[in-house]
Order: structure tokens, then sequence, then C-alpha cells
């Protein structure tokens, strides 16, 4: 054989062998994060998805599947415990040898605090990278306050819905090493590890080509014979997610200023992004009823500012809905910030705001 031939071979050998190279064992929290790691993995391996779709990520018992990609990971990206405490104690049990990457934490990540009034001013909204900023800011709009009888017609909605399919006293399992008990109407509705962080941090397309570059970072770490594919796939999702943005802007365009109220406080991320402010929230967080009281303030905000469009969620019994249109002329729609609907891969985090962006100008 010519040295030629020699030399080709062994340079083929070399490739096969680098593309041939082992993923990594990757597991991933909610399913937006997860679609973020499969497109920097894509044509190299698959990451193991651990809440699963329709699922709440607040309250989650781990199945053994579940338990048994934690103990075989190799890499664990999750948001962090201000979404998902229960799987805080579950990390260290079971992932313990596992490269585990708070994506919250991230460099460059956009943190924002959670908003615990029921009304949102523009200035509500802060801008920064890693910023926690305290919202102590009130409402002036309390022309609601002497109105027993919305007060009382609010009461008596929220209690025939009280009951409803979400339970808010959860017990997880014990092998999480951890209970998740929900706090009262007014304070943030989970124990935020960092003081009162909202955790939908995915719903910003910044966040996301951010995080692409650093899960391209972690895994071209922890498997360097593929680092070129996660590089090359994590530059592809950033011109992608950028691509997206301007998608976004465009469906938006026509319906900005319109006056909307969302179901819980999930969306200030998406909002800030796309500079579309939402009006106001039903509930501060999904794993807590709202107060009549704040139904009653949503109502008045409703009726005297022209709101068009209230919002819900897919997993919500539609009487707190009710109770806030009351006979308001305001349209209905669902948002729904996980992807529920929408089969998990790479492809699921561009549809997901692109749905959301969608339903928003169709209800406006």
């Amino acid at each position: 054989m010519s040295r030629t031939l020699l030399s080709l071979s062994a340079t083929m050998a070399f490739v096969a062998g680098t593309a041939g190279a082992e993923a990594p064992q990757v597991a991933v929290d909610i399913a937006p994060i997860h679609s973020l790691v499969a497109r920097v993995m894509d044509g190299v391996g698959q990451p193991a998805l651990i809440v699963a779709p329709g699922a709440s990520p607040h309250e989650y018992s781990l199945r053994p599947s579940d338990a048994g990609a934690l103990q075989e990971a190799d890499v664990v990206f999750w948001l962090g415990p201000d979404l998902t405490p229960w799987l805080d104690g579950a990390l260290d049990t079971l992932a313990g040898q596992a490269d585990v990457v708070e994506l919250l934490e991230v460099d460059g990540t956009v943190t924002l605090p959670v908003r615990e009034n029921a009304l949102f001013e523009a200035h509500d909204h802060a801008h920064g990278s890693g910023g926690h900023d305290d919202h102590a800011h009130g409402d002036d709009h309390a022309d609601h306050e002497g109105d027993e009888e919305k007060h009382a017609h609010a009461e008596s909605e929220y209690a025939h819905d009280h009951d409803h399919e979400h339970d808010h006293k959860h017990e997880h399992d014990h092998e999480t090493g951890a209970e998740h008990g929900e706090s009262a109407e007014g304070h943030a509705a989970h124990d935020h590890g960092h003081g009162g962080l909202d955790p939908h941090a995915w719903l910003s397309p910044d966040n996301a080509a951010t995080w692409l570059t650093a899960i391209a970072a972690t895994l071209s770490e922890a498997d360097p014979g593929n680092a070129e594919a996660y590089r090359e796939n994590a530059a592809a999702g950033v011109d992608e997610i950028a691509a997206l943005k301007s998608e976004l802007d465009a469906i938006l365009d026509p319906v900005r200023g319109g006056n909307f109220i969302v179901f819980h406080d999930a969306y200030q991320y998406f909002e800030d992004a796309l500079n579309m402010p939402a009006a106001g929230a039903i509930s501060v967080s999904d794993a807590a009823d709202p107060s009549p009281a704040r139904i009653a303030e949503i109502q008045a905000r409703v009726r005297d500012e022209g709101v068009t469009c209230v919002l819900s969620e897919p997993q919500f019994a539609p009487g707190i809905v009710d109770a806030v249109m009351e006979d308001a002329q305001a349209r209905t729609d669902v948002l729904d910030p996980l992807g529920s609907d929408l089969a998990p891969g790479r492809a699921l985090y561009p549809q997901l705001l692109r749905n959301l962006a969608t339903t928003l100008a169709e209800c406006l």
C-alpha cells in the first residue's frame, strides 16, 4: 500500500473514531431546556427529559425511569431550585458524580424578581444580567376598594372554584429529600433559593441564546471528541434564535400596546424581551389560588382600563377566569409556557415561543 493511501486510511480512521465518540449521558429538567440541549447534541446523542410533558415542574415526584436517568447522567442541566426545589436533593442523592449546571447562574443570564402585585406597571420590568432588583412599587388603581358587591361576587366564584384539580399541599418522594409547601397569597409561592427570583427565564430568547453557548461549552469539556459538533450546533442554534426573535417581533408588532391579563405571572421574561408588557396576573404562581381581593383588583382593571384579552393556561379550571371576566367583553385564550402539547426535542423551543406570540396576537 502506498504512503498516500496509508495516510488517507489513517486520516479516515481518525475521523471515524472522532465521529463515533460515545456521547455523554445527559439529563435535563424541563422540556424547553431539553429542547435547547437537544439542539446542541443534534447528531451526537439524545438527552433524557426528567419532568414529563404536561406535569408541573414545581411539584413532581420522580418516576423510576427519571431516577435512573439521573443516576446514569454524566451531565445534568436544570434551571435551579427556584423552579424545581424538589430536584435539589435528588441531584445530591442520585447524580452526585455528574457535572450539574444551574442555568439561572450562567454568566450573561438575564434574571428578574418575582412580581407579587396583581397589577403591573411599565416600571415593573427590570433589565440587566443577573440583577435581582426588588419590586416594591404599589399600584394606584384602587377604585374598586368600596365595591363590596364586586368583592362578594369574586368571593363566591373563588369559593366555587377553590377545589379544582390543583391540591396545593404536595408531598414528594422522600428519595428527593425535600417537601414542597406552598406559601400564602401575597408571597412568592415557592421557597425561592435566590430571594424571590422568577425562574421562568427560558421564555427570554436572549437567555436561550446564552444557554446554547454554555451548554456547548459544558458538553465539549465532558466529551472533547464531539466538541466541534457541539460548538457548531450551538452557533447554528444562536442564529436560529436571532431569526426567531425577528419573527416574533413581526407577529407582535401589529398588537403592541394591547392590554392583556395572564393567569399566573410566568411571562415577564417574554414580555421584557419582546416589549409586550402584561397589565397584570390573576395568580402570583401556578401553585397558588388567587385571593378574592386579588380577583377583585384584576376585575377592576379589566373593567376600567379596557383590557381586551385574558389568557389562561391548560391546567387551570375555567371558573377563576370566568370570575375575572364577569360581563367584560375581553377575549380569552390559552397560553402554555412549557409547550405541554409539543413533542419533546430540538424543535420544541422555537415552536413554544412562536405559539405564545401567535396566541397573544390573535387574542389582542
